[in-house]
């Protein structure tokens, strides 16, 4: 499982652009040389998802993540997991009490991770739902997208919220779409929220990547809401690299080894579109705090006498699927909820991702991206 640090909430009205929005949401600040100096990495697992081709680090990710055959969410219906019952807080003596609880959950369950929205069932999705409430249109029929719906829980328990508090016309006339790219949790969502039978004809799944744009169909000028709920730091980002601290960028890109059991990295100019928009992007925010001309010459300096690689994760599945959203829905709201802190990330670079897997209850944490297995990474 690849994790990554983004924002912790965010509800944005009228949506800005994603050039505007990316910098919002990962608070960026000037790609610096103060990364962790690493060699090239080289791994003996993932073989199967790089071909005779190199491929981007994006792409090597993504088929890790999503492949209908091999990917973590495709492969495994439990991906995401579900709690049998609400955690009663109410008997819960405080924060010490409650992560004694978690750990036990953990701890009982295989499943790698539990979504807040999952954790603190129904009260969660009631809050997002509330929210909707207080600021939504309701003159034009209510219309709400979840982007990576999981298990479903966050989407019944906005429906089940709406039934009881919402003008009746309101949900009645309520219209609610989970675009979900894995089969295996597009068929629990069904059954979760079909569990109240009311909802079924108010809710749909379209199994399909949310980053293909021509999966929304034209364009749609009525308001509506969009719940990405521990989506973006699911997303696959690319990787750049520098030879030292004044030595330009340069792509990542991932070939097989000449045994066809290695993997290893490869590096080539700034070529890809979404590598250099993205970079861009990150690197905007802080233009007026460019270095002055006495820093660069010290740093060219600095460099010659101890020069040191670079590393940089870049966001580049959050950016295409922003502009491929905003595109498609310009009038959306956007309600986005993830991690704001990872711990202890072994993995170099910065915005580097965690990438762990889990087995008997315990988790553990590679220390290179290469080296998780596709099956259980």
């Amino acid at each position: 499982m690849f994790r990554w640090r983004s924002p912790r909430l965010t509800a944005l009205r009228r949506t800005p652009a994603a050039k505007h929005l990316l910098p919002l949401l990962f608070c960026p600040h000037q790609v610096g040389p103060c990364e962790v100096s690493t060699p090239p990495l080289h791994a003996p697992f993932s073989t199967r998802i790089v071909g005779d081709e190199p491929v981007l680090v994006r792409d090597f990710i993504r088929s890790a993540l999503y492949d209908p055959k091999h990917g973590y969410f495709s492969q495994r219906s439990g991906s995401v997991g579900v709690l049998e019952s609400s955690i009663k807080f109410n008997k819960l003596e405080g924060r010490k009490d409650y992560i004694k609880q978690l750990d036990k959950i953990y701890r009982q369950s295989d499943i790698s991770w539990f979504t807040p929205v999952e954790l603190f069932k129904p009260w969660y999705a009631h809050g997002i739902a509330e929210a909707i409430m207080r600021t939504a249109n309701f003159s034009v029929p209510l219309k709400i997208y979840e982007i990576g719906g999981g298990s479903g829980t966050c989407a019944k328990g906005i429906m089940d919220y709406m039934k009881l508090n919402a003008p009746e016309r309101v949900y009645n006339s309520m219209t609610y779409i989970s675009v979900e790219i894995s089969p295996s949790l597009a068929k629990i969502q069904r059954e979760t929220v079909g569990e109240v039978l009311s909802h079924s004809s108010k809710f749909r799944v379209e199994c399909r990547d949310a980053t293909d744009r021509s999966g929304w169909g034209d364009c749609q000028e009525q308001p509506c809401w969009v719940i990405m709920l521990e989506v973006l730091d699911n997303l696959p980002h690319d990787l750049i690299y520098a030879e030292n601290q004044i030595s330009p960028w340069m792509e990542v890109w991932i070939e097989k080894q000449n045994d066809r059991e290695t993997l290893t990295e490869l590096y080539k100019p700034l070529e890809d579109p979404l590598i250099k928009n993205c970079l861009e992007i990150m690197n905007s925010a802080n233009k007026q705090a460019s270095p002055s001309s006495v820093r660069l010459i010290a740093d060219t300096l600095w460099s010659k006498i101890f020069p040191r690689p670079r590393r940089c994760w870049l966001p580049t599945g959050c950016l295409k699927l922003l502009e491929v959203v905003h595109d498609a829905l310009p009038k959306m709201s956007l309600i986005a909820s993830d991690f704001s802190y990872l711990p202890d990330v072994r993995i170099p670079g910065e915005r580097a991702p965690l990438v762990s897997t889990k087995k008997d209850g315990r988790s553990s944490d590679y220390n290179s991206y290469l080296d998780a297995k596709v099956c259980n990474s």
